[in-house]
């Protein structure tokens, strides 16, 4: 008998008539509770309003990902979600929070992302990534191993430290190594490592990319005044405190496609006196919208060690909602969404257009389902769990889309 070295996976038959694809409505009506509605964004076609926010793995040797991610992310699609944002990936060596962070600086490191984008995307699920520079909170420990926040020392023996760089040499809190204050040259280069990391990002198959901009990494310090003390064009009044988040975004632009959509995540809210606001969002994400982003992904804090942030469920909410009443961008909320009725409540009242979560999929990843059941909608799964929807399994139903045929490519699914 012949074998098969299988390295990838393709479904051996056609796709059934009948089915759509996991978390997708059997069909939409007015009535179809907003969470379960498609939408248009750009080239692509989210087919319910539930994205996977990114979540740091720190599993990472390199920057590579490996089949962890394949397992992590791949579960996710299978459960239902519209779209998933993989981790923020590094566009730097030493932009990652931690040396077991993933990374895009160099074109090795495409291969295994371009197998996880490719399965992914088999059950109908986009793909998005947020590129990222750590800043003055790089080289820290994986916050599981007992060492949050503690910088990792330049001389470390096992080659797990280096001098992280920031807009201004000040630390973010007790225990950080006080940054290298970049030069205009250091800017020059970063900016650049964005271009190229998103071009990487095009080649790999992405749907979309985000640019990570919040949390007090290298964007979001260069936004703040209470990070930025430059007195030079990145530094100063709004606009020079800006100005790298907004070079940033035109370098992207010049590689990604403007059919391809683009989303900016932003700490809306430093939560501390004299620093970054509300208002200053609302400013610049006005602005952002004339250079091709299409949505901001609203969350906040993350940039000083003396935020008091006013918590609870839902309480990033109004953030998405002020952008949106005063933009045409698309909002993202983010932050302590876990209940359905919630999730759908903040849709139908036009406060955003996404739902993105994290814990919720940590501790269910097929959140996409249960929310349907709860919400009486008849949804989809995924195709071999069929047995779970008694209608999927009437033979009378079973008709194939369209007969088997050698490397035939659906719409939708790779059949060989």
């Amino acid at each position: 008998m012949q074998q098969h070295m299988i390295k990838e996976f393709i479904y051996p038959y056609p796709m059934p008539k009948h089915y759509g694809s996991a978390g997708k409505p059997v069909e939409v009506s007015q009535s179809t509770p907003k969470i379960f509605t498609p939408l248009q964004i750009k080239d692509i076609e989210l087919k319910n309003r539930i994205v996977v926010s990114p979540m740091c793995q720190y599993s990472s040797i390199d920057g590579f990902m490996s089949d962890y991610h394949l397992v992590h992310y791949g579960t996710f699609a299978r459960g239902g979600a519209s779209m998933i944002v993989m981790e923020a990936t590094s566009v730097s060596e030493i932009g990652r929070i931690t040396y077991a962070d993933s990374g895009l600086w160099k074109d090795e490191q495409m291969e295994p992302l371009k197998r996880i984008v490719k399965f992914i995307q088999q059950f109908d699920c986009k793909t998005s990534i947020q590129i990222a520079h750590a800043g003055r909170k790089a080289s820290t420990h994986p916050p599981f191993l007992g060492k949050r926040n503690e910088s990792i020392p330049i001389d470390d023996s096992h080659g797990h430290g280096w001098l992280p760089i920031a807009p201004s040499a000040l630390s973010w809190g007790e225990g950080s190594t006080v940054p290298k204050e970049m030069t205009l040259d250091d800017i020059t280069t970063v900016i650049n490592q964005f271009r190229d990391s998103a071009e990487r990002c095009l080649k790999c198959g992405f749907d979309m990319i985000e640019i990570h901009g919040a949390h007090g990494y290298l964007i979001s310090s260069f936004l703040s005044p209470t990070s930025n003390k430059r007195t030079d064009q990145y530094g100063g009044d709004f606009n020079g405190r800006i100005k790298f988040l907004i070079d940033i975004v035109k370098a992207v632009r010049t590689v990604w496609p403007l059919s391809k959509p683009l989303s900016v995540r932003l700490s809306c809210e430093e939560w501390v006196k004299d620093g970054w606001h509300i208002d200053d969002t609302v400013r610049l994400a006005k602005i952002l919208e004339t250079l091709g982003v299409d949505i901001l992904d609203c969350s906040s804090g993350g940039n000083s060690s003396s935020q008091k942030i006013q918590g609870g469920p839902l309480y990033q909410v109004k953030f998405a909602e002020q952008v949106k009443n005063n933009t045409n961008l698309k909002t993202a909320a983010v932050g302590l969404i876990n209940k359905p009725n919630e999730a759908d409540s903040i849709l139908e009242t036009n406060k955003c257009d996404i739902v993105m979560m994290a814990r919720a999929f940590l501790r269910d990843p097929f959140w996409p389902l249960r929310c349907a059941d709860e919400l009486n909608i008849d949804t989809d799964v995924s195709l071999e769990y069929s047995f779970l929807k008694p209608r999927m399994m009437k033979a009378s139903e079973l008709k194939l889309k369209q007969p088997a045929h050698t490397h035939h490519q659906d719409a939708n699914f790779t059949i060989p």
